[in-house]
């Protein structure tokens, strides 16, 4: 009997050392064994965009509530690519290699996600983009390949419309028209070069509000970049030539706008009609205080949910599989809203 127990006890101390684990019989290790884990990577363009970064925030929010609904351990893995098509694609590879369930990623370059979408093709890992829709030839190249952000067009729309409502006031308009030439003279702040919310934003902006039947006059059209420094240092410039001139600003998005509001404050100068998109926490103090006119909301919150939701069924063979016979749609947008001063109350609270 003594020698059986030894050979037993022999036996079992063989295989943990074999195994190089901790003994396998152990209440906490079988735990962590029926524990179900997911691990979703998430790859943005640059960790200074302010509204990335709160979709970072409204994701890593959403999976902390949903282990807590259902008891999967959710594994979210955020990291910046610096601006870096390159650094990003190296960062999508090691999470395939790692074995990710999925990986959701805000393109550097929107043109140049073919190795992105070669390296989880291979490895049927399926893909969410978000935020810098890839080219409609790159999406339609599988079909475990989804995009979410929202409508740039609509974004545009609702731009213009809140410029309009405030030039369809007679008072408004001749206190924003400062030389009572009768014409809005206006800088345009645009994002990056190539973008597409850049490009439609701008244009469909400008050309809504001549539509509408008011007559602008372009004096500066500058790229920042999405970028609040770059834009305080494009309007401080354009501020030495035109001190007085510039009566409305357009910018792409509220980091530009709030940077044009920082150049204006700078030189002490009057403050113009200024407007931008997205609804950060700062532009909507702008608004409220009525230094910005008004702003178009872009949802966060409701985008990085919907990010993480399809993260999560696509990390599912069963799920994905449903979806996929469905048809279901692999575009989805997230509709923008107005905010003015009437209504920011409502979305700040929204937001605390």
């Amino acid at each position: 009997m003594k020698r059986m127990l030894k050979t037993c006890l022999c036996t079992l101390l063989c295989l943990s050392i074999l195994t190089g684990c901790d003994m396998p019989w152990t209440v906490q290790d079988n735990v962590s064994k029926n524990k179900k884990q997911l691990k979703i990577g998430v790859s943005i363009y640059d960790g200074y965009d302010t509204y990335v970064s709160d979709m970072t925030v409204a994701m890593s929010e959403w999976a902390k509530e949903k282990e807590r609904e259902t008891g999967t351990a959710i594994l979210l893995d955020i990291v910046s690519a610096g601006g870096s098509q390159l650094t990003q694609n190296d960062q999508i590879a090691r999470f395939i290699d790692k074995g990710y369930d999925a990986v959701c990623v805000n393109l550097v370059d929107r043109t140049d996600a073919t190795v992105i979408i070669d390296k989880a093709k291979s490895a049927d890992t399926p893909v969410v983009f978000f935020n810098r829709e890839p080219v409609a030839e790159d999406l339609n190249r599988w079909s475990k390949l989804y995009y979410v952000g929202a409508n740039a067009e609509q974004s545009g729309v609702l731009q213009a419309q809140l410029v309009i409502n405030a030039l369809c006031e007679s008072d408004r308009f001749r206190r924003i028209d400062r030389n009572g030439d009768g014409v809005i003279q206006y800088v345009i702040l645009e994002g990056e070069i190539g973008h597409q919310d850049a490009l439609i934003r701008t244009q469909v902006s400008i050309e809504t509000i001549q539509q509408a039947g008011f007559s602008i006059e372009k004096i500066g059209d500058e790229i920042a970049n999405w970028n609040r420094n770059q834009a305080d240092s494009k309007m401080s410039m354009l501020l030495e030539t035109y001190p007085n001139e510039i009566e409305m600003v357009i910018a792409n998005d509220d980091d530009m706008a709030l940077g044009a509001l920082d150049a204006f404050e700078h030189k002490g100068a009057d403050l113009p009609l200024v407007v931008g998109i997205n609804g950060v926490d700062e532009a909507l103090e702008m608004v409220k205080m009525k230094k910005m006119e008004a702003t178009v909301y872009n949802d966060a919150k409701g985008q990085a949910e919907k990010i993480m939701q399809l993260a999560l069924d696509l990390s599912s063979p069963e799920t994905a599989d449903a979806m996929q016979a469905t048809g279901s749609s692999r575009v989805i947008y997230v509709d923008y809203q107005l905010i003015n001063y009437k209504n920011v109350q409502k979305f700040i609270r929204m937001k605390e």
